[in-house]
This record gives C-alpha cells, structure tokens and sequence, in this order.
C-alpha cells in the first residue's frame, strides 16, 4: 500500500512518561511551556511532560523524544499513523503515541532515535529539527 509522506519535527525537549497514583491528586494544570500530556482511565493516570516537570514522588522512564506530524489534518484522513509506525516495527523501534485535535506524535527513546530517524527517512518521510 502507498501511504503519503509526512513531514516529522523533532522536539528539543527530552521527556518522562510517568505513571501516577490512580487514586491521588491529578497533575497541576499544564502551565507553563512545553510538552504535557494526561491520560486517565479506571486504574491508570499517565502524565507525560519534560524531565524536569516529572513528579517526583511518580515513576517516571526519562529519555524519551517526541516526532510531531507537521502540519494538521482532518479526523477522515487514513493511515497516517500506520504509514510511521510501519518503518519503524520493521526496525525494531518502539514508539508510543499520542494525537492531538491537529496532529499525531512518536515518542521514542533517546537510544532508539538514530535508529527510527533512519527508518522514517528511508521510508520516504522528512525529519526537521535534527541538529
């Protein structure tokens, strides 16, 4: 199948994907600048943020990078994600994702950057932000 390039952003910021007591406090309102996500479910809170926002009373994995899809587009457009993730499953780079009302976001450890920017750009996709 022929999916459609995408153009991919690098962010400078380093992040923490941390999990939070279900049963505390929620986060304080994002604030501030940056990158913050919260996802709550029944059992699960999830907060992700720049390194130096983590809680530190939380569990935290530090390292992560986000690639943000350039650009936004309409909820009915197909296999955005699929056409990113698919390059990076066959060279073994985890990733997790998150989308927003405009776009989508990879996150991938620091360790596996190189090797997912290699992935995506082989797959035909453009990488800005890199230094």
């Amino acid at each position: 199948m022929r999916w459609e390039k995408r153009t991919l952003r690098l962010l400078g910021q380093r992040l923490a994907v941390c999990r939070l007591d279900p049963e505390g406090d929620a986060p304080p309102a994002a604030g501030g600048s940056g990158f913050f996500a919260f996802l709550e479910t029944p059992g699960e809170r999830t907060l992700i943020c720049s390194e130096e926002r983590a809680p530190r009373e939380a569990e935290c994995e530090v390292g992560w990078r986000a690639l943000k899809v350039e650009g936004s587009f309409d909820f009915q457009v197909v296999g955005v994600l699929a056409s990113l993730a698919a390059p990076l499953a066959e060279a073994q780079v985890p990733i997790l994702v998150l989308s927003s009302y405009e776009t989508d976001y990879l996150l991938v450890h620091e360790k596996n950057l190189t090797a997912a920017l290699r992935a995506l750009r082989a797959a035909g996709h453009r990488i800005i932000g890199v230094p």
